[in-house]
């Protein structure tokens, strides 16, 4: 096959796993269906299944898949509301992580603030999709999100009634309208709370707030959404396992 013409000095198993990354990027193997097995690969590809199974492993160690036992190796999917479980304390009333209840506070339509289009790489006046969120776990709020997507990718929700939302949107990204996040890329820093926050979160005016910018992309690394989450720095709690 194309994808496997030799190059001087490119190890097979590598140029295999950049036919998987193709294959990954154009849609070709589809998230909810495991991909071929390594025999099928081999087959496919005329290579020994043991570069099969190297090329795989790569992929696997850099996120791309997950191996499942007794069900093969899928496209690995986000893990939705990972950096709010990640940087705040959320449990329910049973100690446990709880994912947060959503009230839409704020949608429109209108077009893109500079700054907004340039991140998810539309035309300067194209228009987009603002939602304005507050999350709350047992009726408290934890934090606000302003959040943006493209008119064009995203307009079935631009009209869908808000209590068929519900509380995450990537599920419904996917469902509603055929965009699968693969990825998201985060910053987090420290602000102070402005009158907005104050109020929304029930907060004093100067209190610290961590402020969360994501960009969401799909597995072709286009954007597909912008976020700003502002929550309570009371709640914050970051863990990292080094070593």
């Amino acid at each position: 096959m194309n994808e496997m013409q030799n190059v001087k000095g490119v190890p097979a198993y590598l140029r295999l796993r950049d036919a998987f990354a193709r294959a990954i990027v154009e849609g070709t193997w589809q998230p909810d269906q495991a991909i071929p097995s390594e025999a099928e690969l081999a087959s496919t590809y005329s290579v020994a299944i043991g570069t099969v199974r190297k090329a795989i492993d790569g992929l696997v160690a850099e996120g791309r898949l997950q191996r499942f036992q007794g069900r093969g190796t899928f496209l690995r999917r986000p893990e939705f509301n990972s950096s709010l479980l990640r940087f705040f304390r959320i449990v329910g009333p049973d100690g446990k992580p709880a994912v947060p209840k959503s009230v839409i506070l704020a949608r429109e339509t209108m077009q893109a603030p500079a700054a907004v289009a340039q991140v998810l790489q539309i035309r300067l006046g194209s228009k987009v999709i603002r939602l304005h969120r507050l999350r709350l776990v047992d009726e408290a709020p934890i934090s606000h999100e302003e959040i943006f997507i493209s008119f064009v990718r995203f307009r079935q929700l631009a009209t869908m009634p808000a209590a068929d939302m519900g509380d995450l949107l990537y599920p419904l990204y996917e469902q509603v309208c055929g965009q699968i996040v693969a990825h998201a890329h985060e910053t987090l820093t420290i602000d102070v709370a402005n009158e907005r926050d104050a109020e929304l979160l029930a907060v004093s005016t100067g209190a610290p707030i961590v402020v969360i910018e994501r960009v969401a992309t799909d597995f072709k690394e286009r954007p597909l959404e912008c976020r700003t989450t502002r929550g309570k720095a009371s709640g914050f709690a970051y863990k990292i396992d080094i070593g």
